[in-house]
């Protein structure tokens, strides 16, 4: 989605952030945007987000990018959220391999849901 303030050109660009839960999504989510890591965060609930922004050539760039919960109970709502994303991070716990393996499920939940948003 692009858009054209007065001041120049401006673009904005929804990512969402999946995976299993305590993967570390959050505090991915959190050096991205504020620099800040912290070894105790909570599980997310539902869905959070935060925005960068970076200069590039002289327009300036918004990556939303929104962290989503990787709890089964929450799997319905956060799908929801997929709607308007142009990208996606799968994340993983290199030392969980039960969350590598969840890969798959993850690209057919993103594939499936782009499918039916798109067809809508």
């Amino acid at each position: 989605m692009a858009e054209e303030p007065e001041t120049g050109e401006e673009y904005l660009f929804k990512i969402v952030v999946i995976g299993d839960s305590a993967v570390g999504k959050s505090n991915l989510l959190s050096r991205f945007a504020r620099d800040e890591f912290d070894a105790h965060s909570k599980a997310t609930i539902g869905v959070e987000f935060q925005t960068q922004v970076v200069d590039i050539d002289g327009k300036e760039v918004k990556a939303q990018v929104w962290d989503t919960a990787g709890q089964e109970r929450f799997r319905a709502v956060t799908s929801a959220y997929y709607r308007g994303a142009v990208g996606a991070l799968i994340v993983y716990d290199i030392s969980r391999r039960t969350t590598f393996e969840s890969i798959k499920r993850w690209l057919g939940e993103l594939n499936s849901t782009f499918f039916l948003l798109n067809c809508l």
